[in-house]
Formats: C-alpha cells, sequence, structure tokens
C-alpha cells in the first residue's frame, strides 16, 4: 500500500476474486499482492488468502476474507463519475451482468453485494442547474431510471423556462 489511508472491504472468501473482477471492469485498477493466512485463523486456514490489496480507479483498497459475519449494505457505495454514456454502460452492465442486480438512480449491486453509483457527470450537470426549473425537471427524470440515460435526462430539461 502506498498511501496513508485505504479502506478494508470484508469479504466472506472472495476478496482475490472481487479484486480481480473490479481490476478487470475498471482502468488504472489491479491486484497489487494476495497475501496468505500464516496460521489458521476463525474464517479460514494457514495458506487461504487472508488479505488482498487492490487498487480502482487509481484509489487503493485492502481485501479482507473476514468470513460471513458481516455484509456490505447501502450505507456504503461506490460512486464512480462517468464521462459518457458508452462509459456509463460500460460499468453498469460489467457489474448487472456478471451476477449483480439493478436498483434506482444510477445505484447497482456487484455479485459480492457492494453498492456503486455509476454517476455520469452530465447528472450532476444538470441536477446542479441554476435554473431551478432545469434542475428539477433533471431530477425527477433520474428518479425514474435505473441505469442513468444522458440522453433522456437531455430531453427532459429542453425547452424547460424558469416560468416552468
Amino acid at each position: 500500500m502506498t498511501g496513508k489511508i485505504a479502506p478494508c472491504l470484508w469479504f466472506d472468501g472472495q476478496a482475490e476474486e472481487a479484486a480481480n473482477f473490479y481490476a478487470s471492469v475498471f482502468p488504472d485498477s489491479g491486484v497489487k499482492a494476495v497475501h496468505r493466512a500464516p496460521g489458521d485463523y476463525p474464517a479460514g486456514k494457514q495458506g487461504n488468502v487472508l488479505t488482498v490489496e487492490f487498487s480502482v480507479l487509481g484509489m487503493d483498497f485492502l481485501g479482507l476474507n473476514g468470513g460471513p459475519q458481516f455484509k456490505f449494505d447501502e450505507a456504503v457505495s461506490f460512486q464512480v463519475y462517468t464521462d459518457s454514456q458508452e462509459e456509463t454502460d460500460r460499468y453498469w452492465n460489467a457489474i448487472v451482468d456478471n451476477g449483480g442486480e439493478e436498483s434506482m438512480c444510477g445505484w447497482c449491486k456487484d455479485r459480492f453485494g457492494l453498492s456503486w453509483q455509476i454517476t455520469p457527470k452530465r447528472l450532476m450537470e444538470l441536477v446542479s442547474e441554476k435554473d431551478p426549473a432545469k434542475s428539477k425537471a433533471a431530477f425527477k427524470a433520474m428518479m425514474t431510471m435505473r441505469k442513468i440515460d444522458i440522453a433522456a435526462l437531455d430531453r427532459a430539461i429542453e425547452g424547460v423556462t424558469a416560468d416552468a
């Protein structure tokens, strides 16, 4: 690990599989090190993969095979900002089509239970629009979506004026 802080993600024996999956989906990502347990521990045996150091989009993580006691939930998610519909589709589809599941407003969950927000930068621009009618129209459109559709957001604000 190179930084002074990294999130530790608790897995039930899938840390290496998860790290390899994330490295296959996102650029500037990879598995840096796999550490095996020097002795038996509550969730495993000597020689099992205990921790995995990896990066996703340049951010360091530690995957810990800690056992089944703790599960991911939506209280923690990773928001990935995208530059285009193609990039949005690529990340969303990689997560959902590989055992994940869709949710609303750009949220999805991978097969390991980790929540992701695949968020086009255009969405952030539109919901932060100075014209309140446009930001409201963009927000209303987003609330009907699962995967964010940038063209649909742009259509939602077409012709909207401050008087609307």
